[in-house]
Formats: structure tokens, C-alpha cells, sequence
């Protein structure tokens, strides 16, 4: 069969095909947290994820002490940049309660979609960018992933203690 290669090359451009760059990096993302989680188990799934998540943290949070044009963020810039941040990336999180101890975050949208579904270990990275961002601004963060899309819940509840006197034994804790 002989056809001409331009021809080829656009084939598919004017059909309804349901991917793009941000459907690329969305599956590849959730597919590799299933594959670690199917095979080294959760925690170390969650580990690997973490890790990512530590790195991503580090650079959102130059970007808003940038913006802000401010070595440290107080509570409540953290808190707008913690949903700023989630807002570009199609998550639906917004400020529930505010304190100087506490911020607590509700979320209706999960920017993974419902891809997450089933896929814990992706919290990882709102835990580990949420907690990076608080601790290095304010010096310490607790987050307790209380309720997750991920694992089954109508949305999520993160609660970010700041003062050292969150729940022992759950969550993470991050230092700055």
C-alpha cells in the first residue's frame, strides 16, 4: 500500500479523539501510581509519590513567595496559595476555616478526575505540596488527609495543623 506520508500524518487530526497533552500526563500520572501500588503496595507507592510531591512543592512555593514578592508567606497567603495552586490545575479546593494553629481545606474536584478513584497514593502529592508549602513558611505542618475523592469519598478534607498539637499517629508531618 503506497500513500502519501503528509496525508498520513493528519489522518486523524479532524475525528474526535479524546486525547491531548493534559489526558497524556493525567493517565501516565495514574497509571504509574496503580502500577506502584499493584506492586510494591501502598505505602511504598505512597513513598515514591511523596517524593515527587516534595520536589513539585519546593518549586510552586518559589513561584508564590515570588509573586507575593516575599521571603515567607503568612497563614493566610499560604492558605490562597494552597487553592490558587489547586484552582490551576482544575482542582475545586477552597479555605473551610482559618486560624493561626489551623487551615482547613474541603475539596469537590479532584484535578486527577475521577482517574484517582481508587488510586490513594495520589494524595500523596496534595499532602506533600500542601505540607512543603506550609512547614517552609511557617516553620511546621501536620496534614491529616481526613476524607479523599480517592478513596471513595464524595470529596476531601485536609487539615493542616500548624502548631505541633494535631492528631498523633495520623498524617504526616512536614518541618521547614
Amino acid at each position: 500500500m503506497t500513500a502519501d506520508p503528509h496525508l498520513l500524518d493528519r489522518r486523524f487530526e479532524s475525528m474526535d479523539v479524546d486525547r491531548d497533552r493534559e489526558r497524556f500526563f493525567e493517565s501516565m500520572l495514574t497509571d504509574l501510581a496503580e502500577v506502584l501500588e499493584t506492586n510494591v503496595g501502598i505505602d511504598l507507592a505512597e513513598g515514591f509519590i511523596a517524593l515527587v510531591g516534595h520536589r513539585t512543592a519546593a518549586a510552586m512555593n518559589a513561584d508564590y513567595r515570588a509573586a507575593a514578592g516575599k521571603d515567607r508567606l503568612n497563614v493566610a497567603e499560604v492558605a490562597a496559595a494552597l487553592v490558587d495552586l489547586k484552582r490551576r490545575i482544575e482542582g475545586g479546593f477552597r479555605v473551610e476555616s482559618l486560624a493561626d494553629d489551623r487551615i482547613v481545606l474541603v475539596n469537590d474536584r479532584c484535578p486527577f478526575g475521577r482517574a484517582a478513584d481508587g488510586k490513594p497514593s495520589l494524595c500523596m502529592m496534595t499532602s506533600n505540596v500542601f505540607g512543603r508549602i506550609a512547614a517552609d513558611n511557617l516553620g511546621y505542618a501536620h496534614v491529616l488527609l481526613e476524607e479523599t475523592i480517592a478513596k471513595g469519598a464524595q470529596g476531601c478534607r485536609v487539615v493542616i495543623h500548624l502548631d505541633g498539637r494535631g492528631p498523633t499517629g495520623e498524617g504526616r508531618e512536614y518541618f521547614g
